[in-house]
């Protein structure tokens, strides 16, 4: 399927939200948390670290824990996607691209 044959069936079919009012199971939950908590350990935490290394006057702070916080931000960010799985982010982006075309063409037409 190419791209353009997604955005059409995206505009045609009306791509909604509309999964979303599902309840979701524990497992999308600890998911999307997950997710939410590696943004938490991403820069803030690389930033508190910063701080901290000039604090103390110790560069090797931030020089090694930097690297290693924002690598396993990634590591949790990866495992919340593996539990709250592709399907939510298809219709996510789904919708997304909808919208955005629908915007995207309206602009252009004007």
């Amino acid at each position: 399927m190419s791209e353009l044959d997604y955005v059409r069936s995206a505009i045609l079919e009306q791509a909604d939200l509309s999964a979303f009012k599902e309840r979701p199971t524990f497992r999308i939950l600890a998911g999307v948390f997950a997710i939410g908590f590696s943004f938490v350990l991403g820069w803030p935490a690389i930033t508190g670290l910063g701080i901290l290394s000039v604090k103390l006057q110790n560069p090797w702070i931030v020089a090694f824990g930097g690297p290693l916080t924002y690598g396993l931000s990634h590591l949790v960010f990866l495992f919340g996607m593996y539990l709250s799985g592709a399907k939510y982010s298809f219709i996510f982006l789904r919708w997304l691209t909808k919208v955005s075309m629908e915007k995207l063409l309206a602009w252009a037409n004007r």
